[in-house]
């Protein structure tokens, strides 16, 4: 089986996570790509299950050597990257790829492997919305969250870029039609 990659990107708050999470547990063969970065490690986070977590100095030598799939500086010192080692440990198991990742990291996998990657752009209802979703996940400062927000608006810009684009207004109407979208991709 050649496996395929099922790409998520969406500003910080969409609920992309949320989509994915639930996919996951649907019968669709798929494995969660597991991240690398160069931010703290959150109180509740595992290293090598909800990232890899590397120093900026680790990211960058990986970086040089050539072991991202693609990575990006997504704010100053801060990385974020898939490692070529994740897309070859999920293939081997006879599964497909599904990612959790920026929009720049997104369009990024799919210019790589354009005929194998579906790419999903999870849009918000609105920019109100996705501040109170931030505020509510009570995970950033204030500080933060207003970096993520003036940051959203930039990667709203990429969705016409996505091959797919779905609101995320009600998660389970946008699990329902994500998982739609994504059978008949596999199948094809």
């Amino acid at each position: 089986m050649d496996g395929k990659l099922i790409i998520f990107s969406a500003p910080s708050g969409s609920g992309k996570t949320s989509i994915v999470q639930n996919l996951l547990k649907k019968d669709l063969n798929l494995e969660f790509s597991i991240s690398a970065t160069s931010r703290l490690q959150r109180e509740n986070e595992v290293d090598g299950k909800d990232y890899y977590f590397l120093t900026a100095d680790d990211f960058k030598v990986k970086i040089e050597n050539g072991e991202f799939v693609e990575w990006e500086e997504v704010y100053e010192n801060r990385f974020y990257g898939t490692l070529k080692t994740e897309l070859e440990r999920i293939w081997l198991q006879g599964k497909h790829v599904i990612f959790d990742v920026d929009v720049i990291g997104g369009l990024n996998i799919k210019n790589k492997f354009p005929d194998r990657a579906l790419s999903i752009f999870i849009m918000p209802p609105s920019i109100e919305e996705l501040e109170k979703r931030l505020i509510l996940r009570s995970t950033d400062s204030n500080e933060d969250i207003e970096t993520r927000l003036g940051k959203a608006n930039e990667e709203l810009s990429y969705a016409d870029r996505f091959d797919v684009i779905i609101i995320n207004d009600k998660l389970e109407k946008a699990v329902k039609k994500t998982e739609t979208t994504i059978k008949k991709f596999i199948k094809s």
